[in-house]
């Protein structure tokens, strides 16, 4: 919503606006198993340039604070793969896991296994390789009717996630992993 409600508007105010929302959130997840709990962090998948997107960086905090046991957070698209750089200063919660988009849904092209196993790989070495799992940056389709990528392309995709996880296993553990 940063860049549709507070444009023109202070970095301070749209934390406020969020800040009701993560509280709320929370209430509503009151008795939950924060285990069972993925929270997705997402700058919309419309088709625009997201030059006005917040930085992960000025919304770290909030998004930690949301009572969940994994965080899935795009870093695959072009405008949000630099961000991972936030968890080098960013010290993500003990028994959280971090759920990367490192393939992303925006675009016909099919992320290579090395890169999908780089982008956790770097990741990995942040917050743990325990802590990590590969996820892609959004679903598919918004609605049955809405697919961002004809489907040979999603399970293209997923077929490039499934083995950079297993590239990424394999570097990360120094054994054969399967997926």
């Amino acid at each position: 919503m940063y860049d549709l409600a507070f444009a023109g508007n202070s970095l301070d105010d749209y934390r406020k606006w969020a800040s009701v929302r993560v509280d709320a959130l929370n209430h509503a997840l009151e008795g939950l198993p924060q285990e069972k709990v993925r929270y997705h962090i997402c700058w919309g998948s419309f088709n625009t340039p997201h030059v006005s997107d917040v930085p992960l960086k000025d919304i770290v905090d909030l998004v930690l604070r949301v009572n969940a046991g994994a965080y899935c957070i795009e870093m695959g698209n072009p405008r949000h793969a630099h961000e991972w750089r936030v968890w080098e200063t960013v010290k993500l919660p003990e028994g959280r896991k971090l759920i990367p988009g490192v393939i992303s849904h925006s675009t016909n092209v099919v992320e290579h296994p090395e890169l999908v196993a780089e982008r956790l790989v770097r990741v990995a070495k942040l917050v743990g390789r325990d802590n990590v799992m590969a996820g892609t940056d959004c679903g598919f389709a918004q609605s049955p009717h809405l697919k961002r990528v004809h489907e040979s392309i999603m399970w293209a995709k997923l077929e490039a996630l499934a083995e950079g996880a297993r590239i990424a296993s394999r570097e990360l553990w120094g054994r054969s992993a399967a997926a």
